[in-house]
């Protein structure tokens, strides 16, 4: 058997069932490995001990010595438990993704859809070094898995939101074929609706997911209530417009009947008035709209600033009183950067 260096997340359970029967594998052999790897957890061929000694060398001449085609280059946890890895792939280029728990016994993973991000969001640090490439539907599914490996057992991931770094709706051909794996019965197993995918708001984008009547919540990064000053923190915005935005997340929910959250990043003196959050307010359904609250997590490289909690409060009063819907999203995993808005493409340790 020649090498053919496949990686194990590329393939859909039918073409890892091609590439093994193509290969002399009995037809039983590649539904034993997937529950190797997503049922049990494990990642070397080698400890998959109820398959024979010749076909564990047969795989990993296939595949290499594990289903994992990048390298874990860092890992990192925080006093609240979070843990951020980073991820090198084979062309030199890395990812970080976040594992993050809280009181509620929720274990969710914060993925990456690509090599940096071409948003240029002036508050966020997952563009400061540029976009680079797509990931893969297999890197984007290997993220997921590694992950999964740092919970103790018998525990497993129980969400994931599409928060990292990239701009989702821009790679949904990679994204979804990958979300199809790790909610499948034969996957991971994470349930449709603890799914997130959050856009920057890409009206396009979101109409392609529309179009496609997802089993998936959408976040949508709105960050402010008028078109000046998102596009002073969100250059992009200039090419849309929010109302475009609210549109599009509209005729999401009109079609699939989900309510659409709205991120909401608070930064001192730019967004943060209780006049800001009665503006947010009025250009929202109240019937339908969440506002997912979040005081700014600090980039060393930007001038911005997290507002005050009397500040905090008041604008979540101020929304409040408008009659809209109000989740405050507090901080975990700042002190390894690990925080909304602090991923990136290369490793920069705390400060």
């Amino acid at each position: 058997m020649t090498k053919e260096n496949f990686h194990f997340f590329e393939l859909s359970p039918s073409e890892f069932q091609e590439v093994l029967t193509r290969n002399g594998f009995p037809k039983f052999r590649a539904p034993q490995i997937r529950r190797w790897v997503f049922s049990r957890k494990t990642v070397s061929f080698d400890e998959m001990t109820d398959i024979s000694k010749q076909d564990r060398a047969n795989l990993t001449n296939l595949f290499g010595r594990t289903v994992f085609s990048g390298n874990l280059v860092a890992e990192t946890t925080s006093d609240d438990g979070t843990k951020k890895i980073l991820i090198e792939w084979p062309d030199g280029h890395r990812v970080e993704a976040v594992l993050l728990r809280d009181e509620r016994d929720h274990r969710t993973g914060c993925i990456s859809t690509q090599v940096g991000c071409a948003m240029g969001c002036r508050f966020c640090a997952s563009g400061l070094d540029g976009f680079v490439r797509n990931l893969s539907r297999g890197e984007i599914l290997e993220q997921i898995v590694r992950l999964n490996t740092l919970l103790e057992e018998p525990l497993r991931l129980t969400h994931l939101v599409i928060m990292g770094t990239g701009e989702p709706t821009l790679n949904l051909g990679a994204l979804l074929p990958a979300l199809a794996e790790a909610t499948s019965s034969d996957g991971l197993d994470i349930g449709n609706r603890r799914v997130t995918i959050s856009t920057v708001g890409v009206p396009g984008g979101i109409d392609k997911m529309t179009a496609a009547d997802l089993p998936y919540k959408l976040a949508v990064s709105l960050h402010a209530a008028d078109d000046a000053t998102r596009t002073q923190i969100i250059p992009q915005n200039r090419f849309f417009g929010i109302k475009a935005i609210l549109a599009a997340a509209e005729r999401y929910f009109q079609k699939t009947g989900r309510r659409v959250t709205f991120e909401y990043i608070l930064i001192a003196g730019v967004n943060d008035s209780a006049a800001d959050a009665r503006r947010l307010a009025d250009l929202l359904n109240r019937k339908t709209a969440i506002v997912n609250v979040i005081p700014y997590n600090p980039v060393p490289e930007l001038p911005w600033k997290t507002p005050s909690s009397r500040a905090t409060v008041a604008f979540v009063r101020a929304l409040e009183g408008a009659g809209v819907q109000v989740k405050v999203r507090f901080r975990k995993g700042d002190g390894i950067n690990a925080a909304c808005g602090q991923l990136r493409r290369s490793y920069r340790p705390p400060a």
